[in-house]
């Protein structure tokens, strides 16, 4: 593996465990700021849309810059971003230090997967770019969890102090690791910036992956509720089922990696889009019990994250092909749409909540994902079309 992607891992995994983190301590957050658990809620929502913001707006203000100069100083803002989280007297700054971290989110990996694209083979890029997401999951395996019980026993404000030193560890190993001559694509004018903007099969894409990315979030926002409120496992077990649902995303992202490689993003994503809406549909009727709400997680989290390696080489593919000027933008564009994707379902599933119940979440976030399989088998057509004019 390149050292340039083991300096991406590396900063993938502080983001990472920053960004789920807030999962695990939903309800440890709720109590203590006194709030109700769809604000709490609305601390994953709102870092999603810092995300959604950063990733294509600050993605092409700083289209001129140094790669590594651009990663040095996200790697600065977002521990900022988290000493003010650590620091925060009320809800509101807490919110304000979220959606701060999100921004340098969303610009980190949206060049993180063009410049982990360059520094491989062509018929290597998905998994690239899984190698790189495999520092969200490995976040997801240990930082997550970790996370989850320091907020418990520590106090969620711990949480976001360490999580600052993880971020102080990236920013030195993206220093020293990442070479300073990186490939760097002529910046885009803001006219083929627009065009991406514009452009029909891109914006496909982009509704594949916030509608398939936010049916997930619809329940898993809120996991920590429901295994606390459905299922009866006491707060001190969900630091141990984020551990259990964290390894099976990490097989599951290299695996969904390795699949779109092999046959291609469009049939990937397809069968993993189908086995995510039936283990959602499951976890309706399994969250009740306790062997089935873990063995559900289980599985669950093997699909979870799948479909990201497929999604992102994708719409770099099609980018090459329709904005070649642009294709960084266009990558930006579809971090956005994960985190619009991870807002909305933050947002439907808090309406859920306070409306209906918890157990609801899951089969409804099924329905959204069933959404995203119908788009991709409509991107797939276009494909085969395109090819035959």
């Amino acid at each position: 593996m390149p050292l340039a992607l083991l300096a991406l891992t590396l900063s993938a995994f502080a983001i990472g465990t920053t960004e789920f983190v807030i999962v695990g301590l939903v309800p440890t957050i709720a109590a203590d700021l006194g709030v109700s658990l769809p604000s709490a809620g609305l601390l994953v929502s709102l870092y999603a849309l810092g995300v959604a913001i950063g990733a294509p707006v600050l993605t092409a203000l700083t289209g001129r810059w140094q790669r590594k100069s651009v990663l040095i100083t996200l790697m600065a803002l977002f521990v900022l971003g988290n000493l003010l989280a650590w620091y925060a007297p009320s809800y509101e700054m807490l919110v304000l230090a979220r959606v701060i971290t999100g921004l340098a989110h969303g610009v980190f990996f949206s060049i993180g997967s063009t410049i982990a694209t360059s520094l491989v083979a062509k018929d290597k890029e998905a998994s690239a770019i899984a190698t790189m997401f495999t520092g969200l999951t490995v976040a997801l395996v240990t930082g997550v969890p970790l996370g989850t019980w320091i907020g418990q026993e520590l106090g969620w404000r711990a949480t976001f102090l360490v999580v600052s030193l993880l971020g102080l560890i990236a920013l030195i190993g993206s220093a020293l690791l990442v070479p300073n001559n990186l490939k760097q694509a002529t910046p885009a004018k803001i006219s083929e910036q627009l065009k991406v903007l514009t452009q029909p099969r891109l914006l496909l894409v982009y509704a594949m992956t916030a509608v398939g990315y936010g049916g997930t979030f619809v329940a898993f926002t809120y996991l920590a509720p429901i295994l606390e409120q459905v299922s009866g496992f006491a707060s001190g077990s969900i630091a141990l089922i984020m551990l259990v649902y964290g390894v099976s995303v990490a097989f599951g992202n290299i695996w969904g990696g390795k699949l779109a490689d092999r046959l291609g993003p469009i049939k990937a994503l397809r069968f993993i889009f189908s086995a995510l809406a039936l283990v959602l549909l499951t976890f309706t009727f399994t969250a009740s019990n306790q062997i089935g709400a873990v063995l559900t997680v289980l599985v669950w989290g093997a699909f979870a994250f799948g479909n990201v390696p497929g999604l992102q080489v994708y719409v770099v593919q099609l980018a090459e092909k329709h904005t070649p000027n642009a294709v960084d933008v266009a990558s930006g564009l579809n971090i956005a749409a994960f985190n619009v994707g991870i807002a909305f379902g933050a947002v439907v599933g808090g309406v859920i909540v306070e409306g209906m119940s918890l157990t609801d979440t899951p089969w409804i976030g099924a329905i959204i994902v069933v959404i995203a399989l119908l788009l991709t088998k409509l991107s797939g057509a276009l494909d085969a079309k395109a090819q035959l004019a």
